[in-house]
């Protein structure tokens, strides 16, 4: 009780002038990966698993910058200069189903991002998903601010390969894939994408925005962390007020899409490129654009 409490005389003390409130919070993002797991049964020697978890460092260790209001916010990757070499291949899949920038306006419930797929630009609209949150009674300080943790769980969308991970197998197909090694598979075939998983985020109520990261809002207070699967966004630098920061637009770029044909077409072009893949012997020919 005594907790709650303590976020309503938060609440009460900052919410006084938190109509004119703006800032920009930026995220530094972890994400850990299973190498063994991804192997799908052979062995990789420590070379390998060294040369794999550089690139995959670069790809998934990044920083995003929010920028928001009392209503509306701004999320983007923080451009930098990366001289780690990363597989072409990789590279593509990584940036293909990556969203770009993220728009949300609380008072319309709206989110709009920009999202680049095998080369052609989509303009994704969709409704805000609030989850339903737990806030539990346990907190901790980050930086200056004390934040709550709250969880939930979130439906994951089929069409995030963010979210990706090895298929269980058991000990006899794990002893098939070795003892034919030449076998051609399609990799696909190795990973799934879960229906759900838990999401934990730590609010404060000292910053009263009910926003975060990505498309995570809903909380009484801004999110400095978020625990979704294998990725942690935690912020690093808060900047309240700015005299100067990025404006607050929804982005234009690309062909203009709901989420259900967004997912509808992400999910068409895979089933292309999985084809391609079986027809061409393994090969992974690339198939035709849109």
């Amino acid at each position: 009780m005594k907790k709650y409490l303590l976020i309503f005389a938060l609440l009460f003390t900052f919410g006084i002038n938190a109509q004119n409130i703006s800032g920009q919070a930026f995220y530094e993002s972890k994400t850990t990966v299973d190498l063994d797991a991804m192997d799908g049964g052979r062995e990789m020697t420590e070379e390998m698993k060294k040369m794999i978890s550089q690139m995959m460092k670069s790809a998934l260790e990044k920083t995003y910058i929010l920028t928001f209001n009392k209503e509306e916010s701004i999320y983007k990757e923080q451009e930098k200069l990366d001289a780690t070499p990363m597989n072409p291949g990789l590279k593509m899949m990584m940036s293909s189903y990556s969203p770009g920038a993220q728009y949300k306006n609380l008072k319309t419930n709206q989110i709009v991002e920009e999202n680049e797929f095998f080369g052609k630009q989509f303009l994704v609209t969709d409704s805000i998903k609030t989850l339903d949150w737990q806030i539990t009674k346990e907190s901790k300080t980050i930086g200056q601010y004390i934040a709550f943790k709250a969880t939930a769980i979130k439906k994951v969308d089929p069409s995030d390969y963010s979210m990706a991970r090895p298929k269980k197998k058991d000990e006899k197909e794990n002893a098939e894939v070795k003892s034919d090694s030449t076998q051609s598979q399609d990799p696909m075939d190795n990973i799934e994408i879960p229906e759900e998983v838990e999401v934990t985020a730590w609010f404060t109520p000292q910053i009263p925005v009910s926003n975060g990261p990505g498309e995570f809002t809903g909380l009484p207070g801004l999110i400095l962390e978020l625990n979704v699967y294998r990725t942690t966004l935690l912020c690093s630098k808060i900047v309240m007020n700015p005299k100067e920061s990025e404006k607050i637009e929804a982005p234009t770029k690309g062909k203009k899409v709901t989420r259900e044909e967004y997912v509808k077409i992400v999910k068409e072009k895979t089933d292309e490129l999985r084809d391609n893949f079986k027809n061409s012997g393994g090969n992974g020919r690339r198939g035709g654009g849109f």
